[in-house]
């Protein structure tokens, strides 16, 4: 048996090509993601200490606080300033504010995640796919020749195997991101609530 040319191997199996841009969109949403989670993740004791010393130095004035936290790219911050924004409205109408805009967020933190969920569930069937149109290339090829036994087919067996395990390369990098990616914005949910809820008290809201 000859050895397998990678090159070669893609030229006659369209699987692999598809594969291949799989992986390519895989990193590219997956480098998005973490650059975008890089500057939109704060912890919500940080953001809110830093409003609370803006409302002491503004002795109640929320319009600096409000700014600091515009500019500041964070989830968190993005919450609390359009809570700030609306700081004079009752409790009921400030509640509801502040949790639209905490769904906002999370659309934003939760954009491109569900393309890493798919490529992770798809990328094996994908390659079992390729695999199983190899192997019934091999056996064709066993049929035309006649004669030659397994080592006929061996090597487009071999190369039917590339696919499932080039399924496998792209699933599983893809789900532990996603997984990953999803643990990040449920932490980055909770911390968007609890500022939210302590914002309120702060503002004293009825």
């Amino acid at each position: 048996m000859g050895d397998i040319h990678i090159l070669q191997l893609f030229k006659e199996s369209f699987t692999l090509v598809i594969m291949l841009f799989l992986s390519v969109l895989s990193v590219t949403f997956a480098l998005e993601r973490w650059w975008y989670f890089r500057g939109a993740s704060a912890k919500s004791e940080e953001v809110l200490g830093a409003v609370r010393k803006q409302l002491e130095a503004g002795k109640g004035d929320a319009s600096a606080a409000a700014a600091w936290c515009q500019k500041h790219p964070s989830a968190v911050a993005q919450v609390v300033g359009y809570g700030l924004l609306h700081a004079g409205r009752s409790r009921k109408d400030l509640e509801e504010l502040l949790l639209s805009k905490l769904k906002e967020e999370r659309m934003k933190l939760d954009r491109f995640l569900p393309i890493l969920g798919t490529l992770g569930n798809i990328s094996p069937f994908i390659g079992l796919f390729g695999t199983v149109v190899g192997i019934i290339k091999a056996f064709r090829d066993l049929a035309a020749s006649g004669t030659g036994g397994p080592s006929v087919v061996a090597q487009g067996i071999a190369e039917a195997l590339v696919s499932t395990a080039a399924g496998l390369l792209v699933a599983i990098p893809a789900a532990i991101l996603y997984n990953y990616f999803m643990g990040r914005l449920k932490k980055q949910t909770v911390e968007m609530e609890v500022a939210s809820a302590r914002l309120i008290v702060m503002l004293g809201a009825k």
